[in-house]
């Protein structure tokens, strides 16, 4: 026989608090959810309308722009005349210039193969929902972790000669480790440090990292590839 236990019943949303939901259905009955009722409006035409309203807006600004501003194209194309240095879309910059400190296999193919395939394998791992904190728990065992980690990365990079990615991850890192030896209580900017979790120096790590490569094989690559000042005529 089983024991007879008391169930509250109630409504909530936070998945931390209620991570199981429970429906008793009784003989001629069906589960039925019921929701408060709020104030809503019609996609059409509210949303369609605002819509329609910033895209001739959009289209507006844009004409205005092409009018007083010259686009910066170069000259026709010559399949007989190669450009120095030939670079790729800004977007792909970046990537260009891992290929000045890297071998192309590292760079072109082993680099972005590892980013795919961390955006496929994240999903499967338990995913911090909540934004703890990088040091809340088990601080010490991460900080052994964390610091192994960032030594490997700087080496390769030193060794490398890549000081365009070993300045930034030092900066990323230390901030890291700021937060880790921050007692509490001391002022919004400790605080803010501490509270961050791993995925966010991650993120501003690749953010960061990627805008440097990118502006620097923009305005900082000449001709072979090498390092010229932008404010300086060639």
């Amino acid at each position: 026989m089983s024991e007879n236990k008391e169930f509250e019943a109630g409504f909530g949303s936070d998945f931390a608090k209620d991570p199981v939901r429970i429906v008793f259905i009784t003989k001629k009955t069906s589960a039925k959810v019921q929701g408060v009722a709020k104030n809503a409006v019609m996609s059409y035409p509210h949303v369609v309308m605002r819509e329609m309203i910033a895209f001739e807006l959009l289209t507006i600004a844009l004409v205005f722009v092409a009018l007083v501003w010259d686009a910066p194209l170069e000259q026709l194309a010559n399949p007989l005349l190669t450009p120095n240095p030939a670079k790729a879309p800004w977007y792909f910059l970046g990537l260009q210039e891992l290929l000045h400190y890297f071998p192309p296999v590292l760079a072109g193919v082993l680099i972005p193969s590892l980013v795919v395939i961390a955006l496929v394998v994240i999903p499967y791992f338990n995913i911090n929902v909540q934004g703890a904190p990088l040091w809340q728990r088990r601080g010490a065992r991460r900080l052994g972790t964390f610091c192994a980690v960032v030594l490997a990365f700087l080496a390769l990079w030193g060794a490398y000669e890549a000081w365009s990615l070993l300045l930034p991850t030092a900066v990323i890192a230390a901030g890291a480790l700021t937060g880790y030896f921050i007692p509490p209580g001391r002022g919004h900017l400790a605080e803010f440090i501490r509270s961050r979790s791993l995925s966010w120096w991650l993120m501003t790590w690749f953010v960061i990292t990627a805008s440097i490569l990118t502006i620097i094989g923009t305005f900082f690559r000449g001709p072979g590839w090498s390092w010229v000042w932008p404010w300086r005529s060639a």
